[in-house]
């Protein structure tokens, strides 16, 4: 079951890549949680977070280089960097991100997003070594 849970959550990257529907991958009673957002629970939830966070970038893609993957039973985590745009224009690159995917049936159950919305690295009030 692991080959066929990493196929899924791969594919869910290059779709929020190619802008393809990622959302169908997601089973109806999903749980998806994203830093300073929260948690979406439920298919409406999670397609209400994503537009959201979508409406911040102008372009992401993944590095699927350097991703790696830990897979056990119905678990997968899949670590990597990334690059984009925000939709202001502003641009970053290597970006660390980690993804925690519970996947049963060829469905995405739950997903835990580890990244720093920051992307921009804007926040430097709070952090001095920017």
């Amino acid at each position: 079951m692991t080959d066929e849970s990493r196929g899924v959550a791969l594919e869910y990257l290059k779709r929020l890549d190619t802008g393809g529907d990622f959302l169908e991958l997601f089973a109806p009673d999903a749980v998806v949680f994203f830093p300073k957002w929260g948690e979406a629970r439920g298919i409406e939830e999670v397609r209400r977070l994503f537009g959201d966070v979508g409406g911040m970038l102008a372009e992401i893609r993944h590095d699927f280089d350097t991703i790696a993957s830990v897979e056990q039973g119905d678990r997968v985590v899949l670590e990597g960097t990334s690059s984009g745009a925000l939709a202001t224009g502003e641009r970053w690159s290597g970006g660390r991100w980690c993804d925690v995917f519970e996947i049963r049936d060829g469905r995405i159950r739950r997903l835990a997003i580890y990244v720093d919305p920051d992307y921009a690295a804007a926040d430097t009030a709070r952090y001095p070594w920017y």
